[in-house]
């Protein structure tokens, strides 16, 4: 029954955020045409922003897709690594649009061009519905505690304020026709795009480099365990990194001979578990301390007396 449960979370994940993703890319396109049509850069700068929501979207629909998919013999992780790729790439494509925003608001500065207010408010407005049926979508039931749903609400959430925008840009230009607003409010929601698709590219590229996940202190890890059980004496040669959201964890522990070898072992695991949500670690036990540079990854190849021992109490050799 639990498996059951887990399937159809998985399954109610996978149609909300595939139903919020079709929303939001629709009317992406939507204030793409309607951006050039009108004449307005802020419609355009607007479906930039909207471009992160629907890559942000994207990402988290890979990532349960790609969370359903066993691993292989080539991929012993499975694929969850193609949505930091993709988020990496996104960044950079983001930066770029966010680049020509920035160039053709200060042009129109100096050379004023027309716009169609009154295209650009229905646009502006069917682009505000939008992003409120995606939050809505996004906020049905236990889709709330998904990490990748709830980060892509925030997306959606954080382009409510371009499309609030857009529209009083274009009441605006339709009662004054003071066409400036336009080109200033474009440069307003090009830096809430700097801002989305910097910190998407620091945290894909830091994934990407075996980064350690932020929420983890390695050094307050080690003191934890030397702390909390007592025949821990010492933890060292630690390598933490993350695969998707899921975090992966190497380490050395020297302990005092156990009489019961694997229950330390299972104590570990579980202590790892509880307070750190580290489900996939390979923990090294030893029984005298690592001398020299025996210890360092680049000795990686240095055989040691005991061998490591994964989750499912399988040695290593």
């Amino acid at each position: 029954m639990a498996h059951t449960h887990s399937h159809s979370e998985h399954s109610g994940n996978r149609t909300r955020l595939a139903a919020a993703f079709g929303v939001t890319a629709i009317f992406m396109v939507a204030e793409v045409v309607g951006g050039v049509l009108s004449g307005s850069l802020a419609l355009l700068a607007d479906a930039g922003h909207m471009l992160t929501d629907a890559a942000a979207l994207l990402m988290a629909l890979l990532a349960v897709q790609f969370a359903q998919r066993k691993p292989s013999g080539r991929h012993t992780f499975g694929l969850l690594r193609l949505t930091t790729l993709a988020a990496f790439v996104n960044a950079i494509a983001l930066l770029a649009i966010t680049g020509f925003i920035v160039w053709e608001a200060i042009r129109r500065f100096w050379q004023p061009q027309p716009v169609q207010g009154s295209l650009m408010l229905g646009i502006a407005i069917a682009g505000l519905l939008a992003n409120l049926l995606s939050f809505w979508l996004l906020h049905r039931g236990s889709e709330e505690k998904n990490l990748n749903v709830r980060a892509a609400a925030l997306h959606v959430l954080g382009d409510l304020l371009g499309s609030v925008g857009a529209i009083a840009a274009a009441v605006i230009i339709m009662l004054t026709g003071w066409t400036p607003i336009d080109p200033i409010l474009s440069l307003l929601v090009a830096l809430l795009v700097v801002r989305s698709a910097w910190a998407l590219l620091r945290a894909s590229l830091h994934e990407l480099l075996e980064g350690a996940p932020g929420n983890i202190d390695t050094d307050k890890l080690a003191r934890a365990l030397t702390r909390d059980l007592p025949e821990v004496r010492n933890v060292h040669h630690i390598h933490l990194w993350q695969v998707g959201e899921k975090p992966i964890l190497t380490l050395h522990v020297q302990v005092i001979p156990p009489y019961d070898h694997d229950a330390l072992l299972v104590q570990i695991h579980r202590y790892l578990h509880q307070h750190y949500h580290i489900s996939h670690a390979t923990v090294q036990m030893e029984y005298q301390p690592c001398t020299g540079h025996e210890c360092e990854l680049c000795a990686s190849s240095h055989s040691h007396a005991s061998h490591p021992v994964t989750l499912d109490g399988h040695a290593h050799h």
